[in-house]
């Protein structure tokens, strides 16, 4: 029970939980109805709990990132299927094999935002955040743990996920029932977004955070595309723009890079007028 716990004088909930366990057993007392609402799984699973269920995993993770005191967060969105480069070979595609490199960019980013982070805000402000499972997540979260530092991960429960990847850091391993909360605790504490090559997910990650972007819903962030090439090859950027569906403007929403060095360059010129991005490159 902590300080908080003991700030008002009527018996703590945990204390009840705990009495409750050694009732007598009667029918009376076996019954489902007998349960404590709160500690009943059954009740909480059922169709009319929803909301709570919902509110539930919007506050645990909130409060627990505000106990960390996690100020501000740098995502790592990316595929899971993203091989790591020694295993490069046994990946079921060439353009998987070419992909492993991203393994290692996302690592290298990674540890080098994890760094800038300790030595600026000792690791407060610009925390790893991954969906915590294999591919470019692991890679994000192995970086900052290379780095001594700690990061996020954000799992959800799916019928064939594994574990969260060893480097999460282990009191920052959450796991969620709904998409909708889990993809807005990547974005509530993002200071950017970084997405590399991926699938279904990442794509989804990708457009639902250019859409509150683009419509105001969330402020503007440093937002990163980590390999050109692929990403011209998955989506006509500049066909969505000649057919009118989105403005010129919004092709700055985001910039191309290719390395870690590059992506730590354009977040650090990132809120700095045109003409002064464009002469330092010059």
């Amino acid at each position: 029970m902590t300080e908080h716990d003991r700030r008002h004088p009527m018996r703590h909930a945990r204390e009840d939980v705990e009495t409750s366990v050694g009732v007598p057993s009667t029918p009376q007392s076996r019954s489902p109805s007998y349960r404590l609402a709160f500690a009943d799984e059954d009740f909480l699973c059922r169709e009319e709990l929803r909301p709570v269920r919902l509110q539930l995993e919007l506050l645990k993770t909130t409060l627990l990132m505000d106990e960390a005191n996690i100020v501000s967060t740098v995502v790592l969105f990316g595929g899971a299927r993203i091989p790591r480069p020694e295993t490069r070979d046994t990946a079921r595609t060439e353009t998987l094999r070419g992909l492993a490199d991203q393994y290692e960019e996302a690592r290298r980013f990674a540890r080098l935002v994890t760094e800038k982070s300790l030595a600026e805000t000792g690791g407060t402000e610009n925390v790893i955040v991954t969906g915590g499972g294999p591919g470019v997540m692991e890679a994000g979260n192995r970086g900052a743990a290379e780095a001594g530092g700690r990061s996020i991960g954000l799992n959800i429960v799916l019928p064939h996920e594994q574990a969260p990847n060893e480097y999460v850091t282990p009191e920052l391993a959450f796991n969620f029932h709904y998409f909708a909360v889990r993809k807005m605790h990547f974005l509530v504490r993002a200071a950017a977004v970084c997405v590399f090559p991926g699938g279904f997910g990442t794509l989804d990650e990708l457009f639902e955070s250019l859409t509150l972007i683009q419509t105001g819903r969330m402020e503007r962030v440093p937002f990163l595309l980590f390999g050109e090439t692929f990403w011209r090859r998955i989506i006509d950027w500049e066909a969505l723009r000649d057919a009118g569906t989105i403005g010129d403007d919004d092709l700055d929403l985001f910039r191309f890079v290719e390395t870690a060095e590059d992506a730590m360059a354009t977040m650090a010129e990132w809120h700095l007028p045109r003409t002064r991005r464009e002469a330092l490159h010059r």
